[in-house]
């Protein structure tokens, strides 16, 4: 089986550092779907769903991303997220509460600065609600 390295990086930490024979990635464009070898692009990347297909692991691992760019290169992937987060790590009430206060934060901003920081909170919890629901109809099939 043909892998390629991954990397996922957050502005905070290293989200996920391993192999993986499939990627998908959710870019402005539309879902990527990307094999080891695939030719280099670059791309922004829009908030949702990163999925993984790691040999040997039974379940896809699912990252959350807010937004970013990636990098695609035959034996490598990078992705550099906003904000992104472990499938592992997420609960739906922490994420439909975080976007109800981000759309707060939204129509309260006052200046530039609080807009982009209510923005980039509203992306990150639409991220997770997104991967949330895309769990949920894996769960169901």
């Amino acid at each position: 089986m043909s892998v390629m390295q991954v990397e996922v990086v957050s502005s905070e930490q290293n989200i996920y550092s391993g192999e993986a024979s499939f990627v998908v990635v959710p870019t402005v464009q539309g879902e990527l779907g990307i094999y080891p070898r695939h030719e280099p692009i670059m791309s922004l990347v829009r908030p949702g769903a990163l999925r993984l297909t790691v040999p040997g692991e039974a379940e896809e691992v699912l990252v959350a991303v807010s937004g970013g760019v990636l990098e695609v290169q035959p034996d490598k992937i990078t992705v550099l997220a906003d904000v992104a987060v472990r499938s592992t790590e997420m609960d739906q009430a922490r994420a439909e509460e975080a976007k109800k206060a981000a759309e707060a934060g939204v129509s309260a901003a006052k200046d530039d600065k609080s807009l982009a920081e209510a923005n980039k909170a509203l992306a990150a919890a639409i991220a997770q609600l997104k991967t949330l629901d895309y769990l949920r109809s894996q769960k169901n099939k």
